[in-house]
């Protein structure tokens, strides 16, 4: 028989990289959420999903408190990991998304944003500060370097109007996401390739310029050159995954596959958002089969998921 320990053993181990779960479930909301402002298909379908991801947002938060209280070294120890670090900032952008699916009850959407800001602006310190005062070494860098600076991103978006507190978080995001481009995009040519776990944190990649694009065009209102280059970069980085998608269909399961998730989303919407300014039928498919496609991976990787949770193969060592 399993000892108390043991059987509470999978709670030490259960990862911060959890919140990409919300992060995708979310994303999936507010991609239907515009979908349905141009076609009015149905509010009860956004209804259902919004509940799925406040529902795994308390669920996933309930469980890394109960770790944070009962094994604080656990948390420690991924808050100071080089890679694991950067999964920190999936819980102010799940937090920040699950606020902007409930815009319509302000008691619950002033209360998220305050925490999602206020985590979004010291995560973004931390590892910003983090690669200043260590070693960092160029093996530890992936594309999900980006989450934080995603991150800071999204707050516009979750910001009530364009604000100067909006346009400070566009800001951080748009410096630090070429930068961050150009060293990701050395370490993938000139060094080894990553271990097979972070292969799929490159649909990453998508979600800083199609972020960018849906900050711009919120924060000024007008679809001009700057706002098309952000999106046609999305749209390039959107094509090259697909041109890619062999790579990733011999992958094993790894939580990492939630990453396929809100990149996708996001570009569904930015592409969604384009054909709203300029009537381009070609934005219109893009968005809806991105969309589609979007519906897809959630299904594929919530099964794995689970079957994996079933399994014991999540919340173990590594």
């Amino acid at each position: 028989m399993k000892t108390q320990d043991e059987k509470s053993s999978w709670l030490q181990h259960f990862p911060i990289m959890f919140y990409t779960v919300v992060m995708g479930l979310g994303g999936l909301a507010l991609a239907y959420e515009r979908l349905n402002l141009i076609f009015d298909i149905s509010g009860a379908v956004f209804e259902i999903l919004r509940a799925a991801a406040s529902l795994a947002y308390a669920l996933i938060c309930a469980c890394y408190t109960a770790k944070l209280i009962r094994y604080p070294q656990a948390c420690k120890a991924e808050f100071f990991h080089p890679v694991r670090v950067n999964f920190f900032a999936a819980f102010s952008i799940g937090t920040l998304l699950v606020a902007s699916l409930w815009r319509d009850f302000a008691p619950v959407y002033d209360a998220l944003f305050c925490v999602g800001v206020a985590f979004q602006t010291f995560i973004t310190l931390h590892v910003v500060s983090f690669w200043i005062k260590n070693n960092v070494q160029i093996a530890h860098s992936n594309p999900a370097w980006f989450i934080p600076i995603v991150g800071n991103l999204f707050v516009p978006l979750a910001a009530p109007a364009a604000s100067e507190l909006a346009w400070y978080y566009f800001a951080i995001g748009i410096f630090f996401w070429p930068v961050l481009f150009a060293v990701l995009f050395y370490r993938i040519i000139f060094h080894d390739q990553m271990p097979q776990k972070f292969i799929p944190t490159l649909f990453i990649v998508i979600a800083p310029p199609a972020m960018a694009f849906l900050d711009y065009v919120k924060l000024t209102g007008s679809f001009d050159m700057t706002a098309k280059i952000m999106l046609y970069v999305t749209l390039f980085f959107a094509l090259l995954i697909l041109f890619m998608f062999k790579s990733f269909l011999r992958l094993k399961f790894f939580l990492s596959w939630w990453a396929f998730t809100f990149p996708t989303a996001a570009a569904s919407i930015a592409f969604l958002r384009a054909f709203e300014f300029n009537g381009i039928k070609f934005f219109l498919f893009a968005g809806a089969a991105g969309f589609a496609i979007l519906c897809v991976f959630i299904g594929i990787v919530g099964f794995y998921t689970v079957k994996a949770m079933r399994r014991g193969e999540i919340c173990v060592p590594e």
